[in-house]
């Protein structure tokens, strides 16, 4: 299995180099968070023709991972195409000095890195040793399938709500943002844990704790929420946070008054 990994950290490495030069020719960093969600799609189809175990899990894992890489990576790209570039990246941009983009080079190379790390839970779903798909199978089926729902549902409703002239400078509070300030970020991070439901039993389990585990640290704490709501306060100022007090940030539960 490691060859199949290195090749396919090598083939996105360079994937995500060649885009960083097109992002500085344009000037626009938000790509990267397109080329991030589309990756990982790639990564269960090659792992699906090159790695081993068995062919119906191989298949089943890049059915599910495809299937969130296309609806997260193509949600980016219509934003990307008719929105500004995302303010985390303006704010790096000012914050990394008058030539940014030596750093960017690093920053994707990490973004690169970061999507063969969270394949690794696919690995320790391939390496079960059962010879069939058993009833964990469909737990992680009914858990990705669920989450690729949520999330979407989640960006639906803030799309509508945004799309609204009188919402302007207000807080999505619709369906899903009433229970959680981001019910998609909560969904994307519990798709990786169908990944662990399938794993239970391979030798390899450990590696699908990986994702959910850093993707929460990342969420929670660094690239996710802070910069999101730090930006969201600048522009929404006492809405949001109002918003705050009364919403938990991340686990969906009932707003309090």
């Amino acid at each position: 299995m490691l060859p199949v990994l290195l090749s396919a950290w090598l083939i996105v490495a360079l994937a995500f180099a060649l885009l960083w030069v097109r992002a500085r020719q344009r000037d626009h960093a938000a790509v990267v968070d397109v080329a991030w969600a589309f990756s990982l799609g790639f990564l269960g189809l090659f792992y699906a023709f090159f790695a081993p175990g068995l062919a119906e899990r191989r298949w089943l894992c890049a059915a599910l991972l495809g299937a969130w890489s296309l609806r997260l990576g193509g949600h980016l790209w219509k934003r990307l195409s008719h929105e500004r570039e995302d303010g985390r990246y303006v704010t790096l941009k000012a914050e990394w000095g008058p030539d940014p983009w030596p750093k960017f080079f690093r920053f994707f190379q990490f973004q690169a890195l970061s999507t063969v790390l969270l394949s690794l839970s696919l690995v320790a779903v391939l390496a079960q040793p059962s010879s069939r798909l058993g009833w964990l199978d469909a737990l992680g089926a009914v858990i990705a399938f669920g989450s690729i729902a949520g999330e979407g549902l989640a960006d639906r409703q803030l799309a509508v709500f945004r799309t609204n002239p009188v919402n302007k400078g207000l807080t999505c509070r619709a369906g899903l943002w009433r229970y959680s300030r981001h019910p998609n970020y909560f969904f994307e991070w519990t798709h990786w844990l169908a990944y662990v439901a399938m794993s239970v039993g391979s030798p390899l389990w450990y590696l699908s704790l990986l994702s959910p585990v850093s993707l929460l640290w990342l969420i929670l704490k660094v690239t996710g929420i802070p910069p999101t709501e730090a930006q969201a306060l600048k522009s929404r100022g006492e809405d949001y946070r109002n918003y705050q007090r009364e919403t938990n940030a991340f686990f969906p539960w009932f707003p309090r008054r």
